[in-house]
């Protein structure tokens, strides 16, 4: 028995010994990943292998997504010739001041090839009864598709009203496209899923479990949540369907969020993002016609572009969008985001900022969502106390809006929270808003929320238990892989 015992402990050994010697050197993390993925591996071996198993696969030099030849020459093609037009000049701004961030534009053009459209009619969202009666209304005028994408959907009142309509309009021959995650899709009951199938509803799971309850790829969900309509109109957001996100979930409250209902040539960014994780998760062929791609109108004067990343390329495109947003602030910088677990790049950005006169503001929600999170989120804007910012506790409900306003000129409404998983783990998709009018109503929204809010003060926050303390101590330590 007693040899039996040191074998295990021998193989043990020699497994965490292999896994050290990969993470270090063969899979090349950052060093805060790195660090917690050690701890978690000589504290707990056994257990730690396991996690390292589902929840550490290196996916950076993986081809997940594709264009095919003639779409990417097209993309690629687009983007130089915008390039050469904002280097010479000759791309004409509706507001003289989006000149000044001439080099956000650019930078989102290099890093993530993403085109500046600004012929753009925005409609900023933060209800969820609002935001979905207006979705439902505007599926329900679809003629050609319905491309409908969301991390969670869960099976309830507000999916049932939805699954209705996608239903009827595949019934009536419009093309219907439904991708979910599989992990946020685990509680949409077979009942729906046959139903939408039966319907003529095209259904596809993002990474689906190949084993019932084990998924190999459990850290790596897609995270975004995309509606396109007929080619030209476009959604994007935090809201997920689920009961929750209408507010009948009484453990949870209010729920408040942030998603946009874009009209304009950005929808088409949206559009081939949503062909991409379609052709990544489904077998079901799909050719970019006209159709996808209609001519749009003149709709607005808002401009934007739509920024996408992921664990496929190790660049965190929206998180140096982020950077590149808190490093631009003159005046003020506002968060929004139910977890605040930066990285070191992102948490030195905002220090700076806030101790060079930035008014720098972020709100988090009262209530834990995952609750380690929460702690570590606490952790992080305690600190930021000692620097000036102001920290608001949203107490009227849930929050879970990822946003940022900066200066009334710039802003970014989408998926990706202020945390490594969604920096680096998630797929997620944002879109960046280069308008004076958009940016001072987010602003304005941030403002209002602050009066359901209370604020964290620095005396309050020393004060706190020595519970709480180690609480906070413990997930901060295992935050690069929460």
């Amino acid at each position: 028995m007693l040899m039996a015992t040191s074998y295990s402990l021998s193989i043990v050994l020699i497994i965490n010994i292999i896994l050290t010697f990969t993470i270090i050197f063969l899979e090349r993390k950052n060093p805060q990943s790195t660090y917690a993925w050690l701890l978690l591996l000589w504290m707990i071996p056994a257990a730690g292998f396991v996690l390292y198993l589902f929840f550490s696969q290196n996916m950076a030099r993986r081809k997940i997504f594709k264009l095919n030849t003639e779409e990417k020459a097209l993309t690629n093609s687009l983007i130089q010739q915008q390039k050469k037009d904002l280097a010479e000049n000759k791309i004409h701004f509706e507001e003289k001041s989006r000149e000044t961030y001439k080099d956000i534009i650019y930078f989102h053009q290099n890093l993530s090839n993403s085109l500046y459209t600004n012929n753009n009619s925005l409609t900023l969202l933060t209800d969820g009864k609002i935001k979905f009666k207006k979705l439902i209304d505007d599926m329900k005028q679809a003629r050609h598709h319905i491309h409908f994408q969301y991390f969670i959907f869960k099976s309830g009142m507000l999916a049932t009203e939805i699954i209705e309509v996608l239903k009827s309009k595949a019934e009536e021959g419009v093309e219907v496209k439904l991708l979910f995650d599989d992990m946020g899709g685990f509680f949409l009951s077979k009942e729906d899923q046959a139903d939408l199938l039966a319907s003529g509803v095209k259904v596809a799971r993002f990474f689906p479990s190949k084993i019932k309850l084990i998924n190999l790829k459990a850290n790596y969900r897609n995270h975004r949540k995309i509606v396109v309509i007929d080619g030209n109109v476009g959604y994007i957001g935090g809201f997920n369907v689920g009961d929750e996100y209408i507010g009948l979930d009484k453990k949870k409250g209010y729920w408040r969020d942030s998603h946009l209902r874009i009209e304009g040539a950005a929808v088409y960014e949206l559009q081939l993002r949503f062909i991409m994780d379609w052709r990544a998760s489904s077998d079901d062929e799909v050719t970019i016609t006209y159709e996808y791609l209609p001519e749009i109108p003149h709709t607005g004067k808002v401009g934007v572009q739509i920024v996408s990343s992921g664990p496929d390329d190790a660049n965190e495109q929206i998180k140096q969008g982020y950077l590149k947003m808190i490093n631009s602030a003159k005046s003020y910088i506002y968060i929004q985001t139910p977890y605040f677990v930066p990285d070191q790049s992102i948490l030195e950005a905002v220090k700076i900022a806030a101790k060079s006169g930035v008014d720098v503001r972020i709100m988090i929600p009262d209530k834990p969502d995952h609750i380690f999170v929460y702690w570590a989120t606490f952790s992080y804007v305690g600190e930021l106390l000692k620097y000036g910012a102001k920290i608001y506790i949203y107490s009227n409900g849930f929050l879970h809006a990822k946003t940022v306003v900066v200066d009334d000129q710039i802003a970014s409404v989408g998926t990706c929270n202020f945390d490594i998983r969604s920096f680096s783990l998630n797929f997620e998709v944002n879109a960046f808003i280069y308008d004076y009018d958009f940016s001072y109503q987010m602003k304005e929204v941030f403002i209002e929320d602050m009066k359901r809010s209370v604020r964290l003060n620095e005396s309050k926050y020393d004060k706190r238990p020595i519970t709480i303390k180690i609480k906070e101590s413990i997930s901060r330590l295992f935050s690069p892989i929460l």
